[in-house]
């Protein structure tokens, strides 16, 4: 086999490694491409024993669903489109209902409650989908969980468009949900262990872009059928014609390999490797022995790094760096659910009738909030990382804040004579809303998946998946009840604001900043006591605004993208001071 000339690969890593520090699931990776970088022959070693397995297995698999590309990069752009098709899927199905929501009720003779439990039906669902992640990928694969979640949502969505009575519309409401919290899962991971490492976080950012973009296509195709007779079931199916088209472009792509050396298929991986990323880079090569290296390093540390080596999961309740990790990522969680922005989607239209538009004009005018949180989503992919997750949440939800302020006032005036200033605070108070949220909900993706131990990540991951939408569920649920006890004013401001001006205090004296950190120095922050990162953040959190107020702001917003931390890099500073 060839040899190749090493320096070149490392001086790419390097200047990978510049412009981003790598995340928790690359933090073995990178540890095994220190040991390439200093003995490349065990690279090759690997490589050559595995040409030699492979041809004594006859080659490559052949078939009609085994697809070759002359150049691999083909498989990239291939996994980008699935990764787009998988995104939209999911956001599609999170906002059909709202344009369902004007007339399923009266089609089915449903009561508030009953219609109530159809919209949370889904996030329901998807609490015991968010369950069956770790089962499902363990047994059945990435590619196994997929289809799987495929098949769920096309038999939810057909059994949606034939509803006849309330009955059936809350079981494929459920049915639908279980594939929505299983794909929403597995997907992400299944990129990240497909495609090559430079571009792994990008194809994951636009995974969660497309979610967004799903929900305003939602929107879109409410508008469309709106004149059709039936309407609403029209709506509620079309969602058959993605996974339709998912489903059958899933079948040609193979499973994941990073999963196929995890079952100890290691021959199969690298056939799956070859036909995907090719050997004929060295980087190819590498990625392909650091990945087969990290399995092994994860499984011991897996094995040894539980204290409880029964039952692993007990550490979140015994030992104080999982249990306060458990405790901070899913704070952050509720924070992201318990200020409403799921409610507000499913009965958007519901809301835009509330202020004065007619049934057509409310499922055009949902396109507002949905365009709103679409685009409030850019910032957070190419800044957040820039920033850090302590500044960029501390900065996101004061602004959705604000929002719900000029929603909640809205209400106070009278549509019949004050109709334009009615729709004219709401829709700027929707805007500002749903744009800060859809830059802050990043978060609450990102922050579950850096803060746990690597031995409980799937078990905290699960907990935190299942955690969203038991919340989104709530929320959604109890909402026109809620509307109707508390008034809607006391329900976007009082509750939903309430909970955002809570979730700011918790957030200035409670939150770590994680942004940079390895997995040691993320290890170092949750083992510290909370008093101790209170004192810190409090201390910066003087020192920065004094800095605002004093004018110093280039201080506090332009140089924050070159600290580690909006208050904690000032903290020392402060105390000293």
């Amino acid at each position: 086999m060839a040899r190749f000339n090493r320096k070149q690969s490392t001086a790419s890593a390097d200047e990978q490694a510049s412009v981003r520090k790598p995340s928790k699931l690359e933090k073995v990776e990178l540890e095994a491409l220190e040991v390439v970088r200093a003995d490349g022959q065990q690279v090759d070693n690997l490589i050559d024993d595995m040409e030699g397995q492979l041809e004594a297995a006859g080659g490559l698999n052949t078939g009609f669903f085994q697809v070759n590309f002359d150049n691999p990069k083909y498989f990239t752009w291939l996994l980008v489109a699935f990764a787009s098709m998988g995104g939209l899927l999911s956001g599609l199905d999170q906002s059909l209902i709202s344009g369902a929501n004007l007339y399923l009720p009266r089609d089915l003779g449903l009561t508030t409650r009953q219609n109530s439990l159809v919209n949370s039906g889904m996030p329901l669902g998807a609490v015991g989908g968010a369950l069956l992640l770790s089962p499902a990928n363990e047994y059945c694969g990435r590619k196994g969980a997929i289809l799987i979640s495929i098949v769920l949502y096309t038999i939810g969505a057909a059994l949606e468009a034939g509803s006849i009575n309330f009955g059936m519309i809350v079981a494929s409401r459920v049915i639908l949900g279980v594939g929505v919290g299983l794909e929403g899962g597995t997907v992400p991971v299944y990129v990240a262990e497909t495609v090559e490492r430079k571009i792994r976080g990008n194809l994951v950012s636009l995974y969660q872009f497309n979610i967004a973009l799903g929900e305003v296509f939602g929107y879109v195709i409410a508008a469309i059928f709106l004149k059709v007779p039936g309407n609403w079931r029209f709506i509620l199916g079309s969602s058959l014609v993605f996974s339709t088209i998912m489903f059958f472009g899933m079948l040609f792509l193979p499973e994941s390999p990073r999963f196929l050396i995890h079952k100890g298929k290691t021959l199969e991986a690298y056939k799956v490797w070859k036909r995907i990323r090719g050997i004929a880079t060295p980087e190819s090569r590498e990625e392909f022995y650091v990945m087969a290296v990290a399995v092994t390093q994860e499984e011991t540390e897996i094995t040894e790094g539980a204290q409880n080596s029964r039952f692993p999961w007990m550490d979140f309740f015994t030992v104080p760096r999982a249990r306060r990790a458990l405790i901070y990522a899913n704070i952050m969680i509720l924070l992201g659910q318990l200020t409403g922005v799921n409610a507000i989607m499913y009965y958007m239209s519901v809301l835009m009738n509330q202020i004065g538009f007619d049934d057509e004009k409310s499922n055009y005018m949902s396109l507002v909030g949905g365009g709103s949180l679409l685009l409030g989503t850019i910032p957070a992919i190419f800044l957040m990382e820039k920033f850090g997750r302590r500044f960029w949440a501390i900065t996101m939800l004061p602004g959705f804040f604000l929002g719900l302020v000029l929603i909640g006032i809205s209400y106070q005036f009278d549509i019949k004579t004050n109709l334009q200033l009615v729709e004219g605070l709401y829709l700027t108070g929707l805007i500002i809303y749903m744009g800060f949220f859809g830059s802050y909900a990043c978060l609450t993706w990102v922050v579950p998946s850096e803060v746990y131990p690597t031995y409980l990540r799937s078990y905290g991951m699960t907990t935190s998946d299942a955690l969203l939408f038991l919340a989104s569920f709530v929320v959604t649920y109890n909402f026109s009840a809620m509307q109707e006890a508390m008034g809607k004013t006391g329900l976007a401001l009082g509750f939903y604001g309430g909970i955002a001006v809570i979730g700011e205090v918790y957030q200035i004296f409670f939150m770590p900043e994680t942004k940079n950190k390895t997995l040691e120095e993320i290890d170092l922050v949750f083992s510290r006591p909370t008093m101790d990162i209170v004192r810190e953040n409090w201390a910066g959190a003087k020192q920065t605004t004094a800095d605002f107020f004093c004018g110093r702001w280039r201080k506090v917003f332009v140089e924050q993208a070159m600290d580690t931390s909006i208050y904690a890099g000032k903290a020392e500073d402060a105390v000293e001071a």
